[in-house]
């Protein structure tokens, strides 16, 4: 339950960076209202499981990798870490034929802040599921 919960957060905080950013599509299919959503969804969700696996497996290397700029940069690096974690998912994804594009640092950089304040907001709005037990 867990995982698909993040999932969907993850989805979203891509959906709204793709929606808010020029640099940051879908490429392909049509452009506006309900047909966008149905042609979208299955990348979406494919990009955001693209996204959770690197987040899990290559981000804690980078990350223990580049303590020292870490601390030198007061944690402003992590946004360049996040940054690269975006842009390898955008590279994986057009590896793969699925329909996502990340164009520049810059743009990674605006998009991964997007994906985090989204993702926060969300797991704040549904909080922890509750284990009863069951």
């Amino acid at each position: 339950m867990r995982i698909l919960l993040r999932l969907i957060t993850t989805a979203l905080g891509v959906a709204a960076a793709a929606w808010l950013l020029d640099g940051i599509e879908f490429t392909g299919g049509p452009k506006q209202g309900w047909d966008e959503v149905q042609h979208n969804l299955v990348p979406l969700l494919l990009v955001s499981a693209i996204l959770g696996i690197i987040t899990s497996f290559v981000k804690p290397l980078l990350t223990f990798l580049s303590i020292p700029l870490i601390v030198l940069t007061l944690g402003l690096f992590l946004l360049v870490i996040n940054a690269a974690m975006l842009m390898l998912t955008g590279a994986l994804a057009d590896g793969l034929d699925i329909p996502f594009r990340v164009d520049g640092f810059w743009t990674a950089v605006g998009g991964a802040v997007i994906i985090t304040i989204v993702t926060w907001i969300v797991d704040g709005a549904v909080g922890e599921p509750i284990d009863d037990g069951r």
